[in-house]
């Protein structure tokens, strides 16, 4: 059964930086889609990027273009969310996903994702 793990949250300042990491283990990590997922207090869980299984095409929910990357290393079976010019409203819980398939620029269903990690609190605040 295949998992994954997230790690790299935590607290920081409006217009800070932080790096998200994702590790995967006991699936074919080359040949899923994978996804970061967030979801604030008291609001549905909401889509912010994914990348393709050989990393060439990457998306971004409007609300992140530009100042998120998403990136993977194959390599290290790891997919990563670089997060610059934090705001107060990125704090949430990002999960990571993967998946066989693309899903889509939306928060799918929990069940259509393959793996589903337990998420890492992300806080922006002065």
């Amino acid at each position: 059964q295949g998992h994954v793990t997230e790690s790299g949250g935590g607290l920081v300042q409006p217009g800070g930086s932080l790096r998200l990491s994702c590790a995967a283990f006991g699936f074919t990590f080359s040949d899923y889609w994978m996804y970061w997922l967030r979801q604030a207090p008291g609001r549905q869980i909401e889509w912010v990027a994914a990348i393709n299984p050989n990393g060439a095409a990457r998306y971004y929910a409007d609300s992140v273009k530009g100042r998120f990357t998403i990136s993977r290393l194959d390599a290290l079976n790891a997919v990563y969310l670089q997060m610059n010019s934090l705001k107060s409203e990125d704090s949430a819980v990002y999960y990571c996903a993967g998946a066989e398939r693309w899903l889509g620029t939306v928060a799918n269903p929990r069940q259509n994702y393959d793996v589903w990690g337990q998420g890492t609190r992300v806080t922006v605040s002065a």
